[in-house]
């Protein structure tokens, strides 16, 4: 469906003149949006509210977000180029030596996200909003590749994407004097301050932004990762999900071809239906995914604890190393001591014990420092 989604302009890039899109601010108008572009609305709506329920089966929610948030990190990472892997963040986080250095794109996603969770839940906070975005960015970039690349700051160049060159880009964002005004009609959309900025389901207002975002594209690197991350950053604000339960990313890498073709639709033809479409199937997608994931890991932890119960030797701290286990799945004695509070050798006792229920598997071969893992939920969060 043909629409006015915006206009070129003039500009250079790389020593190239170029045309750069500068897109017309939410909602989309002319014509406005059917109810045929909420179609796969009521599915994903639904199988959210089922995501919700699920949530109960465990004795801590802190489970569910903590594996959750990392699939999204990784997968939303991954997206971007990221070959860091699961075992690698979980190392990285227990404090066991890493090879690959692409884990500080994935634990400084987890940072940058944890820091956006936390303002919007203060009462001081900032809200969602462009400033909101910059302090996420600044995170996101520091420290790794592309952090040479304004962390932080909207661009002060013109950018592309896809392409060897800004002659054959995919898609010329606008020029970086238009960024500011687009980014604040964007925030203006958010909180609902035009005409018809609410008419439209949340989900569905979702896609309109994140497609908004990325074509944008305000920063020199790193717009993947916070769009992304706006997505999960709106479905807690706007109260769809209570906590961080759904990772989109998985569903959005497993397509990504037809992600990225998407999204030049909208801009070459004003096709928002499709891409609403393709994003709330994607969200169903994932929800189910995630209801999935909820029940096994209720099934594991449920079966594993019984085993720990009847093991020889277990102890009160036996089992509260247990119970940290679905957050802290790869660990040495040193982490396991710190985390309880105990003596070492009371530490080294309780990983032995869950060592002999079949629990942790010891994965270093070394006779020093060993390192352990909760292989059956490793093995779960990688599927």
């Amino acid at each position: 469906m043909d629409r006015e989604t915006g206009t070129y302009v003039a500009t250079s890039a790389g020593g190239e003149n170029v045309r750069a899109f500068v897109p017309v601010r939410l909602p989309p108008l002319n014509p406005r949006l059917d109810p045929h572009s909420y179609r796969g609305n009521a599915e994903a709506e639904q199988a959210l509210e089922r995501l919700k329920a699920l949530t109960g089966l465990v004795a801590s929610g802190e489970w569910l977000i903590y594996s959750a948030i990392r699939k999204e990190a990784l997968l939303t990472s991954q997206i971007e180029g990221t070959q860091a892997t699961l075992t690698d963040l979980l190392d990285e986080e227990a404090g066991i030596e890493v090879k690959d250095t692409d884990v500080s794109d994935v634990t400084n996603y987890l940072r940058a996200f944890e820091y956006v969770r936390s303002q919007l839940a203060s009462e001081n906070g900032l809200p969602l909003s462009t400033r909101l975005l910059c302090a996420a960015h600044k995170i996101l970039m520091e420290g790794v590749r592309g952090n040479n690349k304004q962390p932080g700051e909207l661009r002060t160049s013109q950018n592309w994407i896809g392409g060897s060159r800004p002659g054959n880009a995919v898609h010329v964002p606008p020029p970086h004097l238009e960024v500011p005004r687009l980014l604040g009609e964007l925030e203006h959309y958010i909180h609902g301050s035009y005409e018809g900025s609410t008419d439209l389901p949340p989900l569905v207002r979702i896609a309109l932004i994140h497609a908004q975002f990325e074509t944008i594209h305000p920063f020199l690197d790193g717009n993947g990762r916070i769009g992304r991350l706006l997505i999960a950053a709106l479905l807690e604000a706007w109260k769809i999900l209570p906590e961080p339960l759904l990772y989109v990313s998985g569903q959005l890498k497993a397509y990504q071809a037809e992600y990225y073709r998407r999204l030049s639709n909208i801009r070459l033809t004003g096709d928002w239906e499709s891409w609403i479409a393709f994003f709330l199937d994607c969200t169903r997608q994932a929800a189910e995914s995630a209801q999935a994931s909820i029940i096994s890991i209720a099934t594991l932890i449920a079966n594993d604890r019984k085993k720990v119960m009847v093991t020889d030797g277990s102890t009160v701290q036996t089992i509260r190393l247990f119970e940290n286990l679905p957050t802290m799945p790869r660990l040495t004695v040193d982490l396991a001591t710190k985390v309880l509070g105990v003596t070492y050798p009371t530490a080294a006792t309780a990983v032995k014990v869950l060592e002999k229920a079949g629990i942790l598997t010891e994965t270093s071969g070394k006779r020093r420092g060993q390192e352990y893992g909760y292989k059956g939920y490793i093995e779960l969060l990688s599927r």
